[in-house]
C-alpha cells in the first residue's frame, strides 16, 4: 500500500514540514524588577526557605467532631395553619367534686375539697383550676390514682377559707357519682 502523494510518512517530519501557525509561540521574556528579588531574598533570609509549620498541640486522646455552623430553621411553609388550644384548660382538669361520706368528712373536718381530676393533671394545673374556678387560694394538694383509673385529688384550703362554704355554695351535696 503506498500513501497518497500529499502526505509524508511520520519518521521523515520535520518542524520545518508544518507551517508557521502550528508551531509554539516564541517565550515571553520573565524579568521580575531587582526591587522585588531583593525583597524576596529579604523575606527569605528572615523567615527562612522551609519554614516548619509549628504542630497543633493535642491534650486528649479522643478526636472530638467540631461545633460546625448550624443555621435556624426557617420554613417557608407552616406545619400547622392555627395553633390549638390548650389541651387542659381549667374546665377539663377538674372533672368532678366527690360527695361521698369520706369526702364530705375531709370537708368538714380538714378544710379539704375532694375532686375527681384529670389523669394528665399535675398539681400546679389543679391549684390553678381551683383558684379560676372557686376563687379560693389552695395551700396543698394530694393526689392519687384510684384502681378505677382516675385520679382524685383532696385540695388542703387556706384556713380563712371555709371549705363547708364552698361546697355549700356549689350545691356538692346534691351530686350523685
Amino acid at each position: 500500500m503506498t500513501n497518497p502523494p500529499n502526505l509524508v510518512p511520520y519518521h521523515q517530519v520535520t518542524p520545518t514540514a508544518f507551517p508557521t501557525t502550528f508551531l509554539m509561540p516564541p517565550k515571553l521574556s520573565t524579568t521580575i524588577s531587582s526591587t522585588k528579588k531583593a525583597q524576596v531574598a529579604k523575606k527569605a533570609a528572615l523567615k527562612g526557605t522551609h519554614a516548619k509549620k509549628a504542630l497543633k498541640v493535642r491534650t486528649s486522646t479522643t478526636f472530638r467532631r467540631p461545633k460546625t455552623l448550624r443555621l435556624p430553621r426557617k420554613p417557608r411553609v407552616a406545619r400547622k395553619s392555627v395553633q390549638h388550644l390548650p389541651r387542659l384548660d381549667h374546665f377539663r382538669i377538674l372533672v368532678s367534686p366527690l360527695n361521698t361520706e369520706s369526702a364530705m368528712k375531709k370537708i368538714e373536718e380538714n378544710n379539704t375539697l375532694v375532686f375527681i381530676v384529670d389523669i394528665k393533671a399535675n398539681k400546679r394545673q389543679i391549684k390553678e383550676a381551683i383558684k379560676k374556678m372557686y376563687d379560693v387560694e389552695a395551700l396543698r394538694i394530694n393526689t392519687l390514682i384510684r384502681p378505677d383509673g382516675t385520679k382524685k385529688a383532696y385540695i388542703k384550703l387556706t384556713p380563712d377559707v371555709d371549705a363547708l362554704d364552698v361546697a355549700n355554695k356549689e350545691n356538692w351535696f346534691y351530686l350523685d357519682t
